[in-house]
């Protein structure tokens, strides 16, 4: 270590204390970086952070054939502009990349598909390994020879006991290959840049082994103009990242906008190189109040850097304006760094390439628990979905279930497959295309099968990737001879950013919901309308009072059963209607609890049923009245009808239809049991999904027909003569049914939740209790409290005084013929 001494300029006394306080905070400084230098990379993170880089950023999958590569998912700050000390050694503070994480999952993703590919590689398994690419020019050799010998610091010498990568796919800029890529050279392993292309890289009198899979961008400063021309703009600023790619760029433009008469407003450009722990804490303007205002402007951003960059822009200086940018762009999307608010209507030229559709897919599965080598992904996963760790092991916890990285927003992490993701994609197709043709050709000269082939050294695959040309599994064609290259085609893409904060928000699964804070998902309680609830209580409660209330009536009529009220309009058609009601009013009971099955399918066809038969056996009671007031002489057809008890056939007929459908129902498309997380906050319900909604409004439906010809039947009956004539008590309980009923659906379809199912519930209830109520209530009242009335003497007299003191007028929509003459008597049979 070397030490400087302080030297103080004499002279007065103000200037000696300045200088002893500006010694002092060197000194300062110098202490700190010498302690800080000491520590591990981890420890410049968070704590949580440095639990999982202490476990290392390289990871690997073994198998037959190996694949290494290279990717930058931390970007470093360096201790540039802190002190005079140099060099300022292994300092960083990394900062992870969340966007960049594709990178990896495209590579897993290739291997994975070809793996499972019988055609391609068979008997063969490829691996992986990858490292986090550290980028600065003293690190570029050790990160290489981390894929040569297993360490970084011990060249010539291999430490690794497993089986080296046979290519290693990089996204190496000009600066960097001409570090490490003249170590790998003398291995001759194949590298495969994923990066833009670069025409640089194209010289194989310097790079023999690397291979480009991007396509020429030489149309790209083209494509812009042309842009500008359609649009019509001729005043236009450029902005470009410095370095060879920049003014490559800047050139091609100059010569395109010359061409074609669109001028050049103004000519910026900015650093693209690693940013020093200095720059983090202040902004560059590379627009300023000086710049000449233009309403377009051209942005050219080098991935070369590795690095995200920090430079801000002031909105009051560029809204409204139009920036045309190139693909490479990547800025933070996060809008820390970078004040996209801003950028509205971005038009982004992106490489045209088919979507590999399965990769979203893919992407859904991807979790910590599925690659447990990956500590990279638990890191991501740590900080994108707000999970704790455990003390002993770095182990993840309370994470939120069933976390996925499509749930985060795209400035966190894009699904759709990048021009790198994409590269990376066909780089490990042209490895294995490479490795097929190579093994086939070993299997033609000695006649082995691939199982028994020794593992090829890279150099072996060389006259294979020089000549590799074929299509990917989504259509597109792949050549890494950059001679034969074509140059690429773009998608002109409209980015739009709506400010939010949406950087640390996830949404929460269905099962789950966020808490008051918004920083975490806790789980929905199950719920359901139970018999514990108020609202089941009632329900409940009154049910059972119904139905107790229903088999009080029935018992009141078995003991008066002989009596002219009971025995009027047909006395077993009265038991027939009890019975159902009280099992109508027992059926609701099947809505209330907790839903399974059984009760699910049951609560359906029960109801369907036990309603028809209550409601055909109103009809069979109205056509009852009907016929018995028809009734002319004993050879009459319709009194045969009615002596042999015709109108009870009603009943099962409508019956067996209802039951008809809903067998047809259970048999196609039978209720089952579901879940409805969205109608209270908070909670799960437990529903019973109906299956098949239009056999259920067939079975409503069809219990509705029945209901409305009852109630035009006694409707048309209501004025028919006699004391103990029920009509017009039948025609106001139909009247009453068909107004729940006929509420019920509007009412029904505006409720969700627990809500519905105890609509559904009030809703057979009421219509059980307006047909008990008013064709029973009058007969109750007549028997308990007026029983001088339930006579048949006392009936005949007063309709002879009726009908002495008022002729009874005839019904003409239903009269056949002329009264008989003893009504009473017809009244009382059975």
């Amino acid at each position: 270590m070397h030490t400087q001494s302080a030297c103080v300029h004499p002279g007065s006394a103000t200037s000696a204390h300045a200088a002893g306080d500006a010694g002092t905070s060197m000194m300062f400084l110098v202490v700190a970086t010498i302690l800080l230098l000491q520590l591990p990379l981890s420890a410049y993170t968070s704590g949580d952070a440095a639990c999982f880089l202490s476990r290392g950023t390289s990871v690997r999958k073994e198998g037959d054939v190996v694949i290494g590569a290279f990717f930058t998912l931390f970007t470093y700050f360096s201790l540039s502009g802190v002190t005079d000390i140099k060099p300022s050694g292994d300092f960083y503070l990394p900062q992870l990349m969340p966007h960049n994480y594709q990178n990896v999952l495209a590579l897993v993703y290739a291997i994975e598909e070809i793996n499972r590919n019988p055609q391609l590689l068979p008997n063969v398994t490829l691996g992986y390994e990858f490292h986090s690419f550290l980028h600065s020019h003293w690190r570029a050799m050790s990160s290489s020879l981390l894929v040569l010998t297993g360490e970084n610091d011990i060249p010539n010498y291999t430490c690794r006991r497993e089986s080296a990568s046979v290519a290693v796919l990089t996204g190496a800029s000009w600066e960097n290959a001409a570090q490490f890529g003249t170590l790998l050279e003398l291995y001759k392993l194949p590298q495969l840049a994923f990066g833009s292309f670069n025409p640089r890289l194209s010289d194989k009198g310097r790079f023999p082994s690397l291979y480009q899979l991007a396509p020429k961008d030489t149309a790209l400063a083209l494509g812009m103009v042309s842009l500008m021309l359609h649009f019509g703009w001729t005043w236009v600023g450029l902005v470009v990242t410095e370095g060879q790619k920049g003014l490559q760029f800047l050139s091609d433009m100059r010569a395109e906008m010359d061409r074609n008469g669109v001028c050049i407003a103004f000519v910026k450009t900015f650093s693209n190189t690693i940013v020093s722990y200095m720059a983090v804490t202040r902004g560059h303007d590379f627009l300023t109040k000086e710049t000449p205002p233009v309403n377009v402007v051209v942005l050219y951003y080098d991935t070369d850097s590795l690095n995200e960059v920090n430079y801000h822009v002031g909105q009051q200086l560029v809204t409204w304006r139009v920036w045309v940018t190139n693909s490479q762009w990547h800025a933070d999307m996060a809008g820390r760094n970078l004040m996209l608010d801003s950028f509205h209507g971005t038009l982004i030229f992106s490489h045209h390439h088919e979507e590999i559709h399965s990769f979203k897919t893919f992407i859904q599965t991807v979790n910590p628990s599925r690659y447990l080598e990956d500590n990279l992904l638990a890191l991501y996963w740590f900080k994108s979905f707000d999970c704790s760790l455990s003390d002993s092991n770095c182990a993840l916890r309370d994470c939120a279930l069933n976390a996925s990285l499509t749930w985060l927003p795209v400035n966190r992490f894009d699904p759709a497959t990048s021009d790198e993701g994409y590269n990376i994609y066909n780089a490990v197709y042209a490895v294995a295309h490479a490795l097929q043709e190579m093994l086939r050709q070993q299997v033609q000269t000695q006649p082995v099968e691939y199982g028994d082939v020794a593992v090829p050294s890279p150099w072996q695959l060389h006259p294979f990737l020089k000549n590799a040309q074929f299509y990917n599994p989504v259509g597109d064609e792949v050549n890494l001879n950059d001679n034969r290259k074509l140059d690429a085609e773009y998608d002109i893409v409209n980015f739009w950013n709506f400010p939010e904060d949406a950087e640390r928000c996830v949404k929460c699964p269905d099962h789950q919901y966020a808490n008051t804070q918004h920083s975490r998902c806790l789980d929905k309680s199950v719920t359901f309308l139970a018999y514990e609830d108020p609202l089941g209580k009632a329900l409940a409660a009154t049910a059972l009072c119904l139905t107790f209330l229903t088999a009080g009536v029935l018992g009141l009529f078995v003991k008066h059963r002989d009596t002219p009220v009971v025995k009027a309009n047909n006395r077993g058609l009265s038991y027939t209607l009890l019975v159902s009601l009280a099992f109508c009013f027992l059926c609701s009971l099947l809505f209330i609890g907790r839903p399974n099955t059984a009760t699910c399918v049951l609560r359906q066809t029960t109801f369907g049923v036990v309603f028809t038969v209550a409601v055909s056996t109103v009809l069979a009671k109205t056509v009852t009245v009907v016929l018995a007031f028809k009734v002319t002489a004993p050879g009459r057809k319709v009194r045969r009808l009615l002596v042999s008890g015709a109108p009870n056939s009603i009943i099962p007929i409508c019956s067996l239809i209802q039951l008809t459908l809903c067998g047809i129902w259970m048999g196609t498309s039978p209720p089952f049991i579901d879940t409805d997380a969205h109608s209270e906050h908070g909670h799960v319900i437990i529903v019973c999904n109906k299956g098949s909604l239009t056999a259920f409004y067939c079975v409503l439906g069809y219990l509705g027909s029945l209901a409305l010809g009852s109630f035009t039947v006694a409707f048309l009956a209501r004025n028919l003569p006699d004391t103990f004539n029920e009509a017009k008590f039948l025609t106001f309980s139909m009247l009453v049914f068909c107004s729940v009923w006929v509420t019920f659906l509007p009412v029904y379809h505006s409720t969700q939740g627990k809500a519905m199912v105890a609509m559904e519930v009030f809703s057979i209830l009421a219509s059980g209790a307006g047909l008990l109520g008013c064709i029973f209530a009058p007969k109750c009242y007549i028997i308990l409290l007026r029983p001088e009335r339930n006579s048949l003497s006392r009936s005949a007299k007063a309709s002879q005084v009726r009908a002495q003191r008022e002729p009874v007028p005839p019904a003409p929509q239903l009269s056949l013929g002329p009264e008989p003459r003893d009504r009473a008597a017809l009244n009382t049979r059975d």
